[in-house]
């Protein structure tokens, strides 16, 4: 088996259960924006401490992502094909973000005012992907929206919106005080 299909050289791309649409139309450009979201999170994940509860919480989230993409990736008229939690995204997987948030967030003072990023390397990292998942978010929306009696009670975009919501809470996390938090120098 060779990596190249030469299939997509006319600018179209294969989906979930069968059929082809163009690259860029909108389920391609939010499974696509989906991806690199999740290519983000890893590049916070290569900081962490292997084995670590920050590792172990990228790599779930990073597994949810797949199943997120395979929604995103199956043709509408497809959609019943689908299976809750394998390639489906739930209402418990949206809930399981929300307690993960509140969990975390009960571990030290949120700030108040704006943050300024880079406190440190993964947390610099996890604001990155969590812009990326706010980005992926509105592209799932364009994508919801030109099917949407076909996704009509989708979690899709519920979970990234909840996503962008804990990594951003994983940031502050991973800096224990933010730069906000501190006095400005003078």
């Amino acid at each position: 088996m060779k990596v190249y299909t030469r299939k997509g050289d006319d600018g179209t791309t294969g989906l979930l259960y069968g059929g082809r649409v163009p690259k860029d139309s909108v389920f391609p450009t939010a499974y696509g924006t989906v991806d690199e979201a999740q290519a983000a999170l890893g590049v916070a994940r290569a900081h962490a401490e292997r084995g670590g509860e920050l590792d172990q919480l990228l790599i779930g989230l990073e597994r949810d992502l797949w199943v997120l993409m395979a929604e995103l990736a199956t043709d509408p008229g497809n959609r019943s094909k689908l299976t809750a939690g394998q390639n489906l995204t739930t209402a418990e997987m949206v809930t399981a973000l929300e307690s993960r948030i509140d969990e975390l967030s009960a571990r030290f003072d949120l700030p108040n005012e704006f943050v300024v990023p880079g406190e440190s390397v993964i947390a610099a990292h996890l604001d990155v992907a969590r812009t990326v998942v706010r980005r992926a978010e509105r592209d799932t929306i364009a994508a919801v929206r030109t099917a949407s009696e076909v996704y009509a009670g989708s979690h899709a975009v519920a979970y990234l919106n909840r996503l962008s919501d804990l990594v951003w809470t994983m940031a502050r996390w991973v800096e224990g005080t933010s730069l906000a938090a501190r006095p400005a120098p003078s």
